[in-house]
């Protein structure tokens, strides 16, 4: 029996701890996420994944590419088949911006997968499909080279971030992904409006929110927060990555995971 192929990615933490799924934004990789990595990975199976044409995931992951066909419902599948190649029956999960719209559509349609859910700056709706198509459009035609122009004061809280050593690195892989694979996820933001169904999730739910995030900014993470049963809301000092705050969205994350292990009877030491 073949190997099924997966989104490429990176797994650490004790083998029999409960995982955690970590969900980048669009244009970044699982370095997005490497400065929480060391304090989850102590009590966590932490699975890191890159998007599909990001990194080192082809863009061949995704059934159909061309413009218009690629949906957040095919990612979400995509980081799925990930949970059952490793045997999970059920994950805690944690995406920033569109790593946080997989997260919301996989506690809708697939609630019993889904142990926990954090969505980092993120949303419900991204904003109408036309500046989706016209991103995805250049971007197949130029590649994301073009986008550099504007990124750095979309994606953080002060454009001087872009030249620390973290802020380069994320730019490096905005530079690096694929034409196809970037243009197929702006299209799945362009479909996506999840709107009508947050009142559906069941999952304990933590939403995060940039107090200088102009790509989704709090008002986002506050109908999030509204909609979403029982969830919490925490606005930390950052941009749209959070990448300036990291130990801020540390605590945020380790606070509700703290709760949500000790509801659930988990036998796994959560730090103070």
């Amino acid at each position: 029996m073949s190997t099924p192929r997966l989104l490429d990615h990176h797994i650490v933490g004790p083998l029999d701890a409960p995982p955690l799924i970590l969900g980048p934004s669009l244009g970044t990789s699982k370095a997005v996420w490497e400065p929480q990595l060391p304090s989850l990975s102590r009590r966590f199976r932490v699975v890191r994944f890159d998007l599909p044409g990001h990194a080192d995931s082809t863009t061949a992951l995704l059934r159909d590419p061309e413009p218009g066909r690629t949906t957040v419902d095919d990612l979400a599948s995509l980081v799925l088949a990930l949970a059952d190649h490793h045997g999970w029956d059920r994950f805690h999960y944690a995406g920033i911006s569109l790593g946080g719209a997989i997260g919301a559509h996989l506690a809708v349609h697939h609630p019993y997968r889904i142990s926990s859910l954090a969505l980092v700056c993120s949303s419900a709706h991204f904003g109408p499909p036309e500046p989706w198509h016209e991103r995805a459009a250049l971007v197949r035609l130029k590649g994301t080279t073009p986008l550099l122009e504007t990124t750095p004061n979309r994606w953080f809280a002060t454009s001087a971030f872009a030249d620390t050593p973290f802020g380069r690195r994320l730019l490096s892989n905005l530079t690096g992904a694929d034409r196809a694979g970037y243009a197929a996820c702006c299209d799945a933001l362009a479909a996506y409006d999840l709107r009508p169904d947050l009142a559906s999730i069941t999952a304990p739910a933590l939403v995060v929110a940039g107090s200088h995030d102009t790509a989704t900014p709090v008002q986002h993470a506050q109908e999030l927060a509204e909609a979403i049963p029982n969830a919490t809301l925490e606005v930390i000092g950052s941009g749209h990555l959070a990448a300036e705050q990291p130990h801020a969205l540390q605590a945020a994350l380790m606070t509700h995971l703290r709760a949500v292990c000790s509801g659930e009877g988990t036998r796994v030491p959560l730090p103070d």
